[in-house]
């Protein structure tokens, strides 16, 4: 069976000369964790890793949708839905959803889905998703908002709608096994990609999600579909990858993976990670309303940057990139422009 290498990521502003940038970004590490289906995990030294295990980890990310991976990017929540679980119907009309993109300026990138994916979520057809958001992408570009766009669907067709409309980068939480049409269409689109990992489907993904061993069962999932979306003609440079924090995933499941969440490097793609006011949250964080989960998913976005995580999905944006800056002056001992 293989092994599995994760850096073991530092932010120290003392660093050694024999340490190894972490894929172009903020991180750095000297070791790196081994990890197997049939042995124990090993600390070893990243320098006596091979050259072809060690250059994922290491090397630089692609710009996505013109942003560059070497500094945390944030992307806004824009639910055009009546039923998402913690803002259905905030952002339901085209002048609700332009005022809350508005309100999201710190955002590098807008996510606008029309589907609710919150665990017991009903099937929205295609033309029903296509009529709440292609509307909406073309009222942001019409009301000057220049930032990235990504359409949250498992849909080719209502993918198709939002990126004539304007969008910039597709974002399937199926990790592209809902539609066989939808990685075609974004590889001769020649747009980004975010492939996420769920079990199963928003219907029944919470009934007893099981895994032989999640970390390494969700990593081999991102590894066989990235290869199936660079087979399709979606360069690995315009693919991200989402270990979909709360998708058919218990609060065991979850915090198994934000533990060791910089296993994910080593796809060799940037990492997206979408936690905000998720229920895991709550039953942490004793906070039984989503809208007052603010704390507890600022925390978890801190502890996705401590491993290098490049992009963190999130419903409050101002909040989160003062929180950011914050984080990266403390780390770094000076203010970053």
């Amino acid at each position: 069976m293989p092994d599995y290498f994760r850096p073991i990521v530092q932010l120290d502003t003392a660093r050694p000369s024999t340490s190894f940038d972490l894929a172009g970004g903020w991180g750095w590490f000297t070791d790196v964790e081994v990890l197997s289906r049939s042995a124990d995990p090993e600390i070893v030294l990243a320098s006596e890793l091979d050259a072809a295990d060690l250059a994922p980890l290491t090397r630089p990310r692609a710009a996505i949708a013109g942003l560059s991976m070497d500094r945390p990017r944030i992307m806004g929540i824009l639910n055009i839905t009546p039923d998402s679980f913690s803002d259905g119907g905030r952002h339901h009309t085209v002048e609700a959803a332009t005022a809350g993109a508005l309100a999201m300026a710190a955002a590098d990138i807008l996510d606008v889905g029309g589907e609710s994916t919150r665990p017991g979520a009903a099937f929205v057809p295609a033309e029903a998703e296509i009529q709440r958001t292609a509307p909406v992408i073309e009222a942001l570009r019409a009301a000057g908002i220049t930032q990235a766009i990504s359409i949250d669907t498992r849909k080719a067709a209502v993918a198709a709608a939002a990126l004539q409309a304007g969008a910039t980068l597709v974002n399937d939480v199926s990790g592209f096994t809902f539609d066989a049409g939808l990685a075609p269409l974004c590889a001769d689109q020649l747009v980004p990609v975010c492939v996420m990992h769920a079990q199963g489907d928003p219907e029944t993904m919470q009934q007893a999600p099981t895994y032989d061993d999640v970390l390494l069962d969700v990593y081999d999932f991102l590894s066989a579909q990235i290869a199936t979306l660079v087979a399709t003609g979606i360069p690995r440079s315009r693919i991200v990858a989402d270990p979909g924090i709360g998708f058919g995933k218990t609060m065991e499941h979850n915090l198994a993976l934000l533990a060791r969440l910089s296993l994910f490097h080593g796809l060799g793609v940037p990492i997206l990670l979408g936690a905000s006011r998720k229920r895991f949250i709550g039953t942490i964080g004793g906070e039984g309303v989503a809208e007052k989960r603010l704390p507890g998913s600022i925390a978890v976005v801190l502890a996705a940057l401590k491993h290098g995580t490049q992009i963190v999905r999130v419903h409050d944006v101002p909040e989160t990139a003062q929180a950011i800056a914050l984080w990266r002056a403390a780390m770094a001992g000076c203010a970053h422009g």
